[in-house]
């Protein structure tokens, strides 16, 4: 077929064939017939007629962004939400129930991983997924620590220079060559933090260039609260005056939520329900109660019925060895029995309910991030669950997508270096962030990052990306950790701590820690409304 009909054939399916189509056309296959005509039109590059050739159909999408992304990348400026698109017409493009190996966007590694793209009859229904699962294990080294460092520092040097008041930023060796009392804007990492006799803070940022010196001074009253809760290792702009080769700070900026956050709503009138920190299998579990509200799901009356999504955001099982003499609080002592209890509760739960699993601290794999979805060998009776998706810690997962809405983004992220960061941060611990657990999280969302400084949480150097980074913002954060529900909301973003199911502990009593269990948000897509049911 020539080029002339190949055009032809394309326009009267209302596609405009791109340049690099044609280098992997075949002139002797006729695929034209399977493709689906569009309402409006629609540029045909390389990547989607592969996707089309495939299959013959594809995902309806939000084809006016589609179109929007590619043009982003083709400008240089953005490629991450043009691979995403091109991850959600490929898992579209094949059985809608599937474990997925690889995916085209090479930084979702999903190795083991179940993920399940379900569509529920009459609704839109979709879940797309981005686990993090680090590379091949290896000896780690001092240089994969650098090359990690390097990496979050780019990532979120990318997002602060977006911000007007960096627009003219400089790499630190810049700034120690220009003259002085120069007004001058860096990006840096924060190397080094202490406060000297007379009150004044001195600072010690780094970029890939070199170190300077940032000094605030005390009468700066309304940087000082700022500067109390910069944590070590965390990225921030720097806007100030050069004097005698030191920084006199004016102001700091963080990648934060950007202010024009969309708040969307769902066209569909539907509901997803948040928990974490089950526990089963402790003494301390709240049998009774956790049954009460499977009861409750399943009667699916009011906001129940409406309820599409249960995220269940680790901790699912109290473990095994997890602190000395744990064995004393357990009523079942052996991992997969736990995991198989687990099992039969969540089978109990309708299932036109997609369930999302994320592991914890006490579940049976490494504390250190990102956590890998739990072993098919220790919970292959949890894999067999025909509406459980399995995800990593932290997650990124999409919820309810349809051709006119793209779905609610929800991170998912357990919060084991919660206590850390607390400690670190002055006015987190002045405003007793253990009990209001909405506080971190929006100074999380400030700083882009689950765990900002290197003693946050341990973590495993990937050398590709850095998963704790939040690149892009979501449109719920969900975590739990703390035994605390609390609901909160920061420039659109839904913020949800979740209760737990189990009472409180001999070690939570020693360290003076109140849990507040069985209490359920849920949060309606449509009206964003969310509502804590109790039980």
């Amino acid at each position: 077929m020539k080029r002339v009909e190949v055009v032809e054939k394309l326009l009267s399916k209302n596609f405009l064939a791109s340049p690099d189509l044609f280098d992997c056309y075949d002139d002797e296959e006729p695929v034209f017939s399977n493709f689906p005509g569009k309402e409006r039109p629609l540029v045909l590059n390389k990547d989607l007629f592969l996707l089309l050739k495939g299959n013959g159909k594809v995902a309806e999408i939000n084809w006016i962004e589609f179109d929007k992304s590619r043009s982003a990348l083709e400008k240089g400026k953005d490629t991450k939400i043009y691979k995403t698109f091109l991850d959600i017409l490929s898992y579209h493009s094949v059985p809608k129930t599937r474990e997925v190996l690889d995916t085209i966007n090479q930084t979702v590694r999903v190795p083991e991983s179940k993920i399940v793209i379900e569509e529920q009859k009459g609704v839109a229904g979709a879940i797309v997924i981005k686990n993090y699962v680090e590379e091949e294990m290896k000896k780690k080294e001092v240089s994969n620590f650098v090359q990690y460092f390097r990496m979050r520092y780019n990532s979120l040097r990318n997002l602060l220079v977006s911000r007007p008041e960096l627009q003219g930023a400089l790499s630190i060796n810049r700034i120690m060559s220009k003259r002085e009392r120069s007004e001058v804007s860096f990006v840096g990492m924060l190397l080094d933090k202490r406060k000297t006799k007379n009150g004044n803070y001195v600072l010690v940022f780094e970029d890939l260039t070199g170190t300077i010196t940032v000094l605030v001074n005390k009468n700066k009253e309304q940087l000082i609260p700022v500067v109390e809760d910069l944590v070590l290792d965390e990225t921030v702009g720097v806007v100030g005056n050069l004097s005698e080769s030191v920084v006199y700070a004016k102001d700091f900026l963080f990648a934060d939520v950007p202010l024009s956050k969309e708040a969307k709503r769902c066209p569909d009138d539907v509901a997803a329900a948040f928990i974490s920190d089950v526990h089963v299998g402790s003494v301390y579990f709240l049998e009774k109660q956790f049954l009460k509200f499977i009861e409750w799901l399943n009667e699916k009356k009011g906001v129940a019925g409406k309820i599409k999504y249960l995220f269940v955001c680790g901790d699912l099982v109290d473990g095994v060895g997890v602190f000395p003499e744990q064995e004393k609080n357990l009523v079942i002592k052996d991992i997969v029995k736990q995991y198989t209890e687990l099992a039969r509760y969540f089978g109990m739960i309708r299932k036109d309910i997609q369930v999302i699993l994320s592991p914890g601290d006490h579940d049976a794999l490494r504390i250190a991030h990102p956590q890998p979805v739990l072993s098919k060998k220790l919970a292959k009776d949890i894999w067999a669950l025909d509406n459980v998706v399995l995800v990593t810690n932290p997650s990124r997962i999409n919820i309810h997508a349809s051709s006119d809405f793209p779905g609610f983004d929800v991170l998912m992220y357990h919060g084991h270096g919660f206590h850390n960061f607390i400690d670190s941060v002055e006015s987190l611990r002045k405003g007793n962030a253990v009990d209001n657990a909405r506080l971190i999280m929006r100074a999380l969302l400030q700083k882009r990052h689950l765990a900002p400084s290197h003693a946050s949480t341990v973590y495993i150097p990937d050398s590709k990306e850095d998963p704790l980074v939040i690149d892009k913002v979501p449109d719920v954060f969900v975590s739990g950790h703390l035994h605390k529900s609390d609901v909160g909301n920061y420039r659109n973003v839904i913020t949800i701590n979740c209760s737990c199911w189990q009472a409180q502990t001999d070690f939570q009593i020693k360290v003076g820690n109140h849990p507040d269990p069985g209490k359920v948000p849920v949060l309606n897509l449509k009206t964003r409304a969310v509502e804590i049911v109790e039980f």
